[in-house]
């Protein structure tokens, strides 16, 4: 995926004087060579195998049993991962930065690390500690990768919380937060000051080693934020299931109370907004505090159901009266399909909209929202226009040629690569994590959605 910081329009090459608009026109085939093609389709042909997406660990497993580790290694470098990952160490990332920069791209890195609902394992403090140090490294590699030096660019980098805090406590704050009166003591701001001042949080609605669990997360997502902040590094909190996003949407807000406060330069936070849910929990905005005249909070009864649009509208607007900055990752969804079998196993309500048009719609109408608001509210409001879809990216860049916004980035191509690559200012989103080899990885990430 390739992402495009507006302007929309910019030099083909970074030695060219011209400008040219964004095109799919199917360009940017020619920068492949005939066996990088071939492969490109036998892969998507593979993933688009009902059984191989369905057993691909089992799959995994038995080659590596029948085959040896070294040689299923090997068959899966050149293919699966020879399409989507970039390097299996710092240094081979950094040459395909290189490549890409030559193309007029820019890295945005991620730690893929999270923790599987239905996992029966327990992780340890160990673990999450262990993800902590990777986030970290990605920070000060994605401040290494930067085409400026010091604060002149910002990079980029994708957070997954549940890499730092487990998904029963996630689970557990999430239902607590939505239950009568339940929410009460769960405000963004008195999380941020325990971030900040490190006293331990007690929550009635947790056992005492959850409530030390928590404490333990708060510690490691504060960390990641500052050592993002002092390295320039704008952190974009993953959206997950929804049974867990009231957390995570807690969590996220947590964070920007502290960090996207007035004179911070724009927003060092962002939260991530699943166009393709119709109802769920949502943050919202009530006066009160010490420290700020109207606070980010959680209401004290749950939310009526909302679409995603409103519940977009509704946090933009109390960061707005909070005087925060604002930051937006629009997608349509990851996890339609397992979404859609648990609300069936429980007999719930289908929290997904009933079809691909209507997320493209619910898509269409939050992105005007939010470039409405950029154009109103400048460097306090930022966007990323997370979208593989064609009339997605076309509707961005038609609303903003002719007025370029600062804070707005969007998709330039996708997997297909079935656009013109743009040029300078552009995105590369690549994903970084531990291997099974302890190395990292870089891998072009994929949508469910087209």
């Amino acid at each position: 995926m390739v992402w495009t910081r507006l302007r929309l329009c910019g030099p083909s090459r970074p030695s060219a004087g011209g400008r040219r608009p964004l095109r799919f026109d199917g360009g940017a085939f020619r920068l492949k060579g005939t066996a990088e093609l071939a492969r490109a389709w036998l892969v998507l042909r593979l993933c688009a195998w009902p059984p191989a997406v369905a057993h691909g660990l089992a799959l995994q497993a038995w080659s590596r049993r029948v085959l040896g580790s070294r040689l299923s290694g090997a068959l899966l470098r050149a293919s699966v991962y020879g399409q989507f990952v970039a390097g299996e160490t710092a240094e081979e990332v950094e040459g395909c930065v290189r490549q890409l920069r030559a193309l007029g791209l820019q890295p945005l890195l991620a730690v893929p690390t999270e923790e599987e609902p239905e996992s029966a394992a327990k992780s340890s403090e160990a673990w999450y500690e262990g993800n902590l140090r990777a986030m970290l490294r990605c920070v000060d590699l994605s401040r290494a990768l930067a085409d400026a030096p010091g604060p002149a660019r910002s990079s980029l980098m994708q957070l997954k919380v549940t890499a730092l805090a487990s998904t029963q406590l996630c689970k557990d704050l999430s239902a607590w937060i939505q239950r009568p009166g339940g929410s009460s003591e769960l405000s963004p701001e008195g999380l941020a000051e325990a971030m900040d001042s490190g006293r331990g949080v007690q929550l009635p609605c947790l056992s005492t080693e959850q409530n030390r669990h928590l404490q333990a997360s708060l510690r490691r997502l504060h960390r990641v934020a500052q050592h993002a902040r002092a390295q320039h590094v704008r952190l974009l909190v993953d959206a997950e299931y929804t049974f867990i996003n009231p957390a995570l949407s807690l969590l996220a807000a947590a964070l920007a109370a502290r960090w996207n406060r007035p004179g911070e330069g724009g927003p060092w936070v962002w939260n991530t907004y699943q166009a393709y849910l119709k109802v769920g929990a949502v943050l919202c905005g009530a006066v009160g505090g010490a420290r700020h005249p109207i606070l980010l909070r959680l209401p004290v009864r749950p939310p009526a159901p909302q679409d995603t649009h409103k519940r977009l509208e509704r946090d933009a607007e109390a960061a707005h009266k909070a005087g925060l900055a604002f930051g937006v990752k629009l997608v349509r969804g990851a996890y339609l399909d397992k979404e859609r079998a648990v609300a069936q196993l429980h007999g719930t309500e289908d929290c997904t909209q009933p079809d691909y048009e209507a997320t493209s719609r619910s898509y269409s109408r939050c992105l005007e929202l939010m470039l409405r608001r950029v154009s109103h509210h400048g460097p306090l409001c930022h966007l990323m226009v997370a979208s593989h879809n064609e009339e997605s990216v076309h509707q961005a860049t038609k609303r903003c040629q002719g007025k370029p916004e600062e804070g707005v980035r969007s998709p330039g191509t996708g997997l297909t690569d079935s656009c013109e690559l743009p040029a300078c200012g552009s995105w590369a989103f690549l994903r970084m994590g531990l291997s099974v080899l302890d190395n990292f990885w870089a891998c072009v990430t994929t949508s469910p959605w087209p």
